[in-house]
């Protein structure tokens, strides 16, 4: 009897498939396109060779969504692969490599970029490229940041213009290639808690630019993608990412003191935010390291129960993230958590410079 708990034990353990899979995400393959969001032609075979070399399955991210809405179960070492922002490039090197390979992946395109120039593919090329099974989606008409409102802008005009801004590019997706699924990428991987209300009343399945695991538990609006670009290339770095695994996360909150409670990720500068997670093991409590992007290692504290993050120096205007990670029972892997800041002037406007 022992022994047969000892089995149903083990099979429970280890043989059910993981709830998570990884969506890796890309701008350029080119060694002469801006060096902070582009991967070398060697590096992303490099990428690629290791997925094939171990066993890693390459499924549709459509396929993907599908199975977080249903619930059902994820196969460990299951990768999607994502490019983003229309770029020549993705046609021209990284489309030969992942045909070879039998691949799919997603194409997310600024539709009024698409054929306006030598740096961004032509429709025709698109239309080649989804019949060899690339799925073209939707990344908005002119790659704006959503979150912000055009100077003299209402909120209700806002809310219009970038509802109108996605019809827009899903129309003209399905005009050109047939179909388009209801998939979006963010434009900077920049969302808030309206834009994330807009795109689920619209029914449409959202990815932000956070690193990070997919998983059931994940926010269909806000569901994230390892970047590989810039710094962020090695294969060392490459290899730990994609073994990684969803930190175990059931609630997140945002606080501007202990005391005050936020409703959004949008903060002004000077401000020191708690990002608030709420974890389905506590054990990890105590064993979660956070980092900021703009200062490295956070302050971390455990009160009630839950997990309180905070920087050490104020937020500067720009993005912050926080990476919180800690390492698991499996060698070598580690849970991974990312959220994203979008932090205002001390005034609380956006400047409409890039």
């Amino acid at each position: 009897m022992r022994n047969l708990l000892t089995f149903i034990g083990l099979f429970f353990c280890c043989a059910l498939p993981a709830r998570a899979a990884t969506v890796l995400i890309y701008h350029h393959v080119s060694n002469t396109m801006p060096a902070s969001t582009s991967i070398s032609p060697e590096r992303f075979v490099a990428h690629m060779d290791y997925l094939a070399k171990n066993n890693y399955k390459i499924v549709p991210l459509i396929e993907l969504t599908e199975k977080v809405k249903r619930g059902e179960s994820l196969p460990d070492k299951t990768i999607a692969i994502t490019f983003d922002d229309s770029y020549a490039d993705v046609y021209t090197s990284a489309y030969p490599i992942l045909k070879k390979q039998g691949w799919p992946f997603t194409f997310f395109v600024n539709t009024k970029a698409v054929g306006s120039g030598k740096l961004f593919v032509s429709w025709d090329q698109l239309r080649e490229m989804s019949k060899n099974g690339v799925t073209i989606a939707n990344h908005t008409t002119e790659h704006n940041h959503v979150v912000r409102l055009n100077k003299n802008e209402t909120l209700s005009q806002w809310r219009t213009r970038i509802a109108d801004e996605i019809t827009a590019a899903q129309e003209k997706i399905e005009k050109e290639i047939g179909s388009a699924p209801k998939i979006f990428a963010y434009p900077f991987g920049e969302y808030n808690a309206e834009v994330k209300q807009i795109l689920k009343k619209m029914d449409y399945i959202a990815f932000t630019q956070q690193a990070g695991v997919l998983d059931t538990e994940t926010d269909l609006q806000i569901l994230p993608r390892f970047p590989f670009g810039g710094n962020y290339t090695e294969l060392n770095d490459f290899i730990e990412k994609i073994n990684t695994l969803p930190m175990p996360v059931k609630r997140v909150e945002f606080y501007a003191d202990k005391q005050h409670k936020l409703d959004d990720i949008v903060v002004s500068a000077g401000a020191k935010p708690y990002l608030v997670l709420t974890l389905g093991d506590n054990s990890l409590l105590n064993k979660v390291n956070c980092f900021s992007s703009n200062e490295g290692a956070s302050n971390t504290e455990v009160i009630d129960g839950k997990l309180w993050v905070q920087s050490k120096q104020v937020f500067p205007q720009g993005r912050t993230k926080f990476n919180c990670t800690a390492a698991s029972k499996q060698p070598g892997r580690f849970y991974w958590y990312t959220q994203l800041w979008l932090v205002t002037d001390k005034n609380g406007n956006w400047t409409y410079q890039d």
